[in-house]
């Protein structure tokens, strides 16, 4: 136990000029100063012989098509879902480049959750605004982040459309000020509900005000995103140059029609690292969610070479696979590569900072910060050495868009893959049934990637 005796300690100027006397008496301390004086740390931390050891090649690969841009947006979970859905389309349509609306998506994403929101607000309509589940959920409004389940919520009530029939807007692309306006009118709505239901309010007049609220929610988004169809007529030409007069279709009926992927059959596949939560038992994270009576966010917590290997699996069988990661370290940010010790830090600074997976994530070190598609992987006696990544940050950055991952990164930063159902074990597939662990809204693997 820690001695809570002990006072809070000063930096003495002694302990200053010690250090620096020290710090001037290192002559590798000091050619790491000079160094990255004049470039980037990463410039100077970068293994070269890590680097050009990823090579871009695989075994299995799928991608023949140009990677999308999320742009300045947190949207990546939309894309990396729509971009399965459309590889799955692009069949059905014979159109190499079709994409689906991101901006759809994203409008009834933002809509839904600020529904869920507000249900939030009038449960917890008794605890004070800065007790620690309330301030967390209002510090968290209007974020564009997402997980599996969400976005399945979404396209199984809303559907999905063509992107020339809802393009993108400057507010889609760049969500700052459409997020900053959604924050302070889901807040006042918050601080309304709360008022409300302290005076002692119905359970329809809460309604009825939530609904008053939802509607100025409603009038912001479309002046932001633009009104998404709600029935159209769809006609196209084809990659053979064949015309297609298809009729009229809703979004539910043109997302069944042009896609067989059914999404009630995928599970969000996790590596939690910490013993407490243990491998084969099933977790789910308090009030994470978008859609009121959608499909509860559901995780299966396995060792990471059982991502890996149902992963595999799922490329080598034609399908990409949806992924989350913590996306940042260990990035060589020119070609897209990712090897869990491409950069040496530690050489650089003289200071270790060595960490497992679970103490980064313990820590506050590590999240899902980023869903991509795995495209690809390179397979040697069927074990997997490298991956292909489609990305959402634009054709013109990597490799057309698209990154390498060497195998040791996803040990290290992949957190979740979603599979098909049926390509688990079956032990596993019994484990989808048992009771969820409920991990608190904070936790670490309620991170929206």
């Amino acid at each position: 136990m820690p001695d809570k005796s002990r006072k809070r300690q000063q930096l003495s100027p002694e302990t200053l000029a010690a250090w620096f006397e020290s710090f001037e008496a290192d002559a590798a301390a000091r050619r790491s100063m000079n160094a990255v004086a004049r470039t980037t740390v990463d410039d100077v931390a970068l293994d070269r012989t890590r680097l050009l050891s990823v090579q871009t090649s695989m075994s299995h690969r799928l991608d023949d098509w140009k990677a999308v841009d999320q742009k300045r947006s947190g949207r990546c979970w939309l894309f990396a879902a729509l971009n399965l859905l459309r590889s799955d389309a692009r069949r059905a349509l014979n159109v190499k480049e079709f994409e689906f609306s991101q901006n759809h998506a994203m409008y009834w994403d933002k809509l839904e959750r600020a529904n869920f929101f507000l249900e939030d607000m009038i449960q917890l309509a008794d605890a004070a605004p800065e007790d620690r589940l309330p301030a967390f959920l209002l510090g968290n409004v209007a974020d564009d982040g997402g997980q599996w389940d969400m976005e399945v919520s979404v396209f199984l009530k809303h559907g999905a459309v063509p992107k020339a029939l809802m393009p993108e807007t400057e507010s889609s692309s760049n969500t700052s000020k459409l997020n900053q306006s959604l924050r302070r009118q889901l807040r006042i709505g918050a601080r309304r509900l709360r008022e409300a239901a302290q005076a002692d309010a119905g359970a329809a007049e809460l309604t009825s005000l939530k609904e008053e609220i939802l509607k100025e929610t409603h009038r912001i988004l479309t002046i932001h995103l633009g009104v998404p169809p709600t029935e159209f007529e769809w006609q196209y030409n084809d990659d053979d140059r064949v015309f297609h007069r298809e009729g009229t279709f809703t979004p539910q009926s043109f997302l069944a029609t042009y896609t067989e992927i059914d999404l009630t059959q995928y599970v969000c596949l996790v590596d939690d690292p910490r013993p407490e939560h243990p491998k084969g038992a099933t977790l789910t994270v308090a009030h994470l969610g978008n859609v009121v009576g959608g499909s509860p966010v559901l995780y299966l917590n396995v060792d990471v070479q059982t991502m890996k290997q149902v992963a595999a699996a799922s490329i080598e069988q034609g399908e990409p696979v949806w992924f989350g990661c913590d996306v940042d370290p260990q990035m060589e940010s020119t070609g897209g590569i990712w090897h869990a010790e491409l950069f040496d830090y530690n050489g650089v600074y003289g200071v270790d900072l060595s960490t497992t997976k679970e103490e980064r994530v313990r820590f506050g070190e590590s999240a899902m910060t980023h869903a991509m598609l795995f495209t690809g992987v390179d397979l040697v006696e069927n074990t997997p050495r490298r991956w292909r990544v489609e990305n959402s940050w634009g054709s013109e950055k990597f490799d057309g868009g698209f990154c390498t991952m060497d195998d040791s990164w996803f040990d290290e930063y992949v957190f979740e893959v979603v599979v098909r159902k049926d390509r688990l074990p079956q032990s596993l597939q019994d484990a989808l049934a048992t009771e969820p662990l409920v991990l608190p809204a904070w936790d670490p693997m309620g991170a929206l990637a």
